[in-house]
């Protein structure tokens, strides 16, 4: 990592073992960009579990094409396309042509969407987080600016001042032309009964191995009913909601000041097997390794 890197927080990621030497992933960050963590990666067999984030995620296939579900749809992002999903909705991904694909992502944080929302007229100037049906967007104008901001944030070409106000042209028009309703994160009020206990349980002992008997016998549902209503009400089945759960606090212990917390450590904490056992999950989630993600953000 050279000196220049260091200062943005810029890591270069080899992804995949030796058999996958055409994959790469380099995730960096901006202090210009506050909020803001990006992602340029090209994969050819990774496939990425069904998981959330907590942020937004929209991004531009550079070449080949992403096929992934989201909002119960199946879809197909190729080149010259915009890709993306909405905060705590479950999406997987994969490769759906020959030679996987290539892009570049934003991750962005829920109140600069929220902010922005406010501040631009096009979208209504309405309150609160805007929301987005389409997870595919057919607009060369958006695709342009996302694919100038992400360039210039990973040369380390352009001045805050130009990144932050690209930035805002890219929210403008994803917001004027795109944004189709608001939408607050899911509450567990909202939730049948049953799926709130579930998730309160889970939610209370992420790292146990808690049982799906034990689990369905605190909401008075069957195992197989409990299957069914959680997954329907939250987009995953329950071993898979706690393990987005241990995934988010492996992220946040990964971004704590504390280097001399082993992976494996981490891995004990939060309810993985082992460090081995963590990394596949996380790989398979966030398409790099934990090693690779903490040094990375701690720079």
């Amino acid at each position: 990592m050279t000196p220049g890197m260091r200062r943005h927080g810029i890591g270069r990621v080899k992804a995949g073992s030796a058999g996958r030497a055409g994959e790469e992933s380099v995730l960096f960050r901006d202090p210009a960009l506050p909020g803001t963590q990006m992602l340029r990666a090209r994969f050819e067999r990774q496939v990425f579990s069904r998981h959330t984030h907590d942020c937004y995620a929209i991004g531009l296939i550079e070449d080949g094409a992403l096929g992934f579900s989201y909002l119960g749809a199946n879809h197909v992002a190729s080149a010259g396309l915009v890709n993306l999903v909405v905060p705590g909705e479950p999406h997987d991904g994969h490769a759906a042509a020959p030679g996987g694909w290539s892009y570049r992502m934003f991750y962005l944080e829920p109140g600069l969407l929220a902010d922005a929302a406010r501040e631009t007229s096009g979208a209504g100037g309405l309150s609160g987080l805007p929301h987005f049906r389409h997870g595919v967007i057919d607009d060369p104008g958006l695709a342009a600016r996302i694919a100038r901001l992400h360039r210039l944030a990973e040369s380390r070409s352009a001045s805050a001042l130009e990144l932050q106000t690209r930035l805002r042209a890219v929210l403008a028009r994803w917001l004027a032309l795109h944004a189709e309703s608001r939408s607050e994160p899911r509450e567990a009020g909202r939730a049948p009964r049953a799926v709130a206990l579930a998730r309160e349980m889970l939610h209370a002992r992420a790292p146990e191995n808690v049982g799906l008997d034990e689990l369905a016998a605190a909401t008075g549902l069957s195992p197989f009913h409990l299957i069914r209503v959680f997954t329907r009400t939250m987009g995953l089945p329950p071993h898979g909601y706690q393990t987005q759960l241990r995934l988010d606090a492996a992220r946040r212990l990964l971004c704590s000041p504390h280097p001399g917390l082993r992976l494996a450590d981490i891995a004990q904490e939060c309810g993985f097997a082992d460090q081995s056992h963590l990394t596949r999950a996380f790989k398979r989630a966030f398409g790099v390794t934990p090693g690779a993600y903490r040094k990375i953000v701690q720079n």
